[in-house]
């Protein structure tokens, strides 16, 4: 009887452990430590005024005061569904993981487009020879023009490209009782590399898609993230920063043809993500704790 009794005890005990154990594990928090995630998403992007300098055989002039937009593509679940063409828009691609309670470091891929207004009102000022274009020629200091895209064009509209890293805090504001819906926030700091593919039209040439590695960049964010079952979430995003292309190649054939430039951004994003648990919440999967 002693030892029936003895292992009755020691059987609910078990059982006991193992529930306190299956309880814990259940207990999946996004922003714990050992937590992965990631997410894709959408964005609309606007930068500062700039001045664009221009750099190539016989030609040396700086366009000051140039504005330019972003690129989204329309509205139409044929593109933004076609995995052939998911990359067309404007989007952000991010993984993260939590090395630390409510901190975690990223790399971040935001896939932007800068495209140089048409009948951008500028100041000219440098030196163009004489016969490299029909439109411009000699030295100006400063000199009032209208760009006409048929004769001046530049952009990087196949992808002005910030590969990031970024340290991130997340703090978690709301989570129901039956643990399946939550709201957290996070901001952080990140700096990276441009990739830039550039299309250039000038002096009766136009190049495109010209690859280079032109600058880099520092940014901020803050966000809003809605989580849902504990493995998908929603989030909404603003970010900003300095970028800075010390060299863009514009002929894909003359390395001593480049554009220089600096400006601000701002960017509003929409993604959908996911959390992985690479680390139980007790730190040992299912073992009991007596």
């Amino acid at each position: 009887m002693k030892r029936i009794s003895l292992l009755i005890i020691l059987l609910g005990l078990s059982m006991q452990a193992g529930a306190q154990s299956k309880r814990k594990n259940n207990n999946k928090v996004s922003y714990a430590k050992g937590t992965l995630f990631g997410y894709w998403g959408y964005n609309r992007s606007a930068y500062t005024k700039s001045d664009l300098r221009l750099v190539g055989p016989n030609y040396d002039f700086t366009l000051r005061d140039a504005t330019a937009h972003d690129n989204p593509s329309p509205i139409d679940l044929k593109v933004y569904m076609d995995f052939k063409r998911i990359t067309v828009p404007q989007f952000n691609a991010r993984v993260g993981y939590y090395f630390k309670d409510h901190y975690a470091v990223t790399f971040g891929y935001d896939h932007m487009k800068y495209i140089f207004d048409d009948g951008n009102k500028v100041l000219l000022d440098g030196t163009i020879a004489p016969g490299v274009d029909t439109v411009w020629s000699g030295t100006y200091n400063n000199e009032p023009v209208v760009t006409n895209r048929n004769n001046f064009h530049y952009e990087n509209s196949n992808g002005l490209n910030y590969l990031h890293f970024e340290l991130l805090r997340t703090d978690q504001w709301l989570r129901t009782r039956n643990k399946k819906f939550a709201i957290s926030t996070s901001y952080g700091i990140g700096a990276g590399g441009l990739l830039s593919f550039n299309d250039f039209n000038f002096a009766q040439r136009f190049d495109r898609v010209t690859i280079s590695m032109s600058g880099f960049a520092l940014s901020a964010h803050a966000s809003a993230r809605f989580e849902f079952f504990n493995h998908v979430f929603l989030q909404a995003e603003v970010s900003g920063g300095y970028m800075n292309q010390t060299r863009v190649r514009t002929r894909p054939n003359d390395r001593s043809a480049y554009a220089k430039q600096m400006y601000g951004y701002g960017m509003v994003n929409t993604v959908i993500g996911f959390f992985l648990y690479l680390r139980p919440a007790n730190g040992c999967n299912d073992c009991p704790h007596w």
